[in-house]
């Protein structure tokens, strides 16, 4: 029913949440701050499930916000990359601003790939999963062996 009010001996003050001096709040503030979630959460961008059947690679990847237009996909030398570009500016028209913002951002991610038909690698974009089929060549040998331990 009631919430517990700090109490500063130091200063014989109270403080209450939401005071400047209230450390636990500036912190917890200064963290949950969007500046510092999407810098945080920019260490792995982009979040992938690859399955494998008989015939086929599929690599679903997570893009909530993304823009079609705003995605590349290259295969190159047995390797796919995935990259993001976009820029989000907003346009508003009032005289005398304190704050205007504007934000760009690019974040790309890679995967080996081996045995693929390059020419047959298709995509999907659908709300906000980025579905990539990559057939397997036909007469592909799987090469390994078992490597003993010493």
């Amino acid at each position: 029913m009631f919430g517990l009010t700090p109490y500063n001996r130091k200063n014989s003050e109270i403080l209450r949440k939401g005071d400047a001096m209230d450390l636990r709040s500036f912190v917890s503030d200064f963290f949950n701050d969007p500046f510092f979630t999407g810098f945080m959460s920019a260490a792995h961008p982009i979040k992938a499930d690859i399955r494998e059947t008989d015939k086929e690679y599929i690599i679903d990847a997570e893009m909530p916000g993304v823009k079609k237009e705003d995605i590349k996909l290259e295969l190159r030398d047995g390797t796919l990359t995935l990259a993001v570009e976009s820029t989000q500016k907003t346009n508003e028209e009032r005289e005398n601003y304190i704050r205007k913002e504007r934000r760009m951002s690019s974040f790309s991610r890679s995967f080996y790939v081996d045995n693929v038909k390059n020419e047959d690698v298709a995509a999907k974009y659908d709300n906000g999963i980025l579905t990539i089929t990559l057939p397997k060549q036909e007469g592909a040998k799987e090469n390994s062996h078992r490597i003993d331990i010493q």
